[in-house]
């Protein structure tokens, strides 16, 4: 069962769900009640909902953030704490926003969380994840990065803008980018739901700066960028939502890595020579 399957990053694990032969569902979680009837009968779940992070955070927005990651999952295994029959995993979405940002420190998995909006709101994320544990679930929360697709997400967004010859850094350009390719992205859930459990950063194993990755886009692109955008303006689009691109954070894929996943993509050239060709 997909709860959120169809977003940017379902669509993908479906389709490779399916691929390799699995009989996959798709509901949304708006009806943790309903989720949880239709989730009779599946060996695992994978929690994909979530208001969307890039909008500007308005008091209202940032409730919707919070109570769709938080109060719905918690409404959902409530409901499956009742079941008859319940999966035997349960894989989360989480973010690396759970670290904080920091322009010098480098997280891993076991780095501490942060204390800004956006990491109290993976913290309870992943708190009401655990709370399948108890239910006898095997448990797997799934931090990401900024996933590149041609598709959707951050990159489908830069795409027109930089084949226009208008991309540049933004801010100071040096805050860091902790990127995936999609197909990674996928692969750790896959690689999540064929055992592994705990938090798994699904950051590529070379974060870059902002500055870095607008000129590695450039290039895959063949079209200059050099057109800055200041801090401010994403502010003033964004409101306290800016964090997310004006501030970073260098995340490393260390859990990932020893519980055997191998990045197909680990450099920004590669990944984005793939998507863009």
């Amino acid at each position: 069962m997909v709860l959120g399957g169809n977003g940017f990053v379902g669509r993908h694990l479906v389709r490779a769900l399916e691929a390799r032969g699995d009989r996959v569902s798709v509901t949304s979680l708006r009806n943790p009640q309903a989720a949880a009837a239709a989730t009779a009968g599946h060996d695992a779940v994978v929690n994909l909902s979530g208001a969307p992070v890039s909008e500007r955070w308005t008091e209202k927005h940032k409730k919707a953030i919070a109570d769709s990651r938080i109060e719905l999952p918690r409404a959902y295994l409530e409901v499956l704490a009742n079941a008859y029959s319940r999966p035997a995993t349960y894989i989360t979405a989480s973010a690396i926003g759970y670290y904080g940002t920091s322009p010098t420190a480098t997280f891993t998995e076991n780095s501490p969380p942060g204390d800004d909006f956006l990491a109290r709101v993976c913290v309870g994320w992943e708190t009401e994840a655990r709370r399948a544990e108890a239910l006898g679930m095997r448990v797997a929360m799934i931090r990401t990065g900024l996933a590149l697709g041609s598709d959707g997400g951050a990159l489908a967004k830069l795409l027109p803008i930089f084949k226009l010859g208008l991309g540049g850094p933004i801010g100071s350009g040096m805050q860091w980018y902790s990127w995936i390719h999609i197909d990674d992205l996928v692969g750790i859930y896959l690689l999540a739901l064929d055992g592994a459990s705990g938090p798994l950063n699904a950051t590529a194993p070379a974060p870059v700066t902002n500055r870095a990755f607008t000129d590695a886009l450039g290039a895959a692109l063949h079209r200059p960028a050099l057109f800055p955008v200041p801090a401010f303006a994403i502010s003033a689009m964004l409101g306290e939502g800016a964090i997310v691109v004006v501030e970073g954070q260098r995340v490393l894929p260390e859990a990932t890595h020893e519980r055997g996943y191998r990045f197909v993509y680990p450099t920004l050239a590669g990944a984005l020579a793939a998507l863009v060709s």
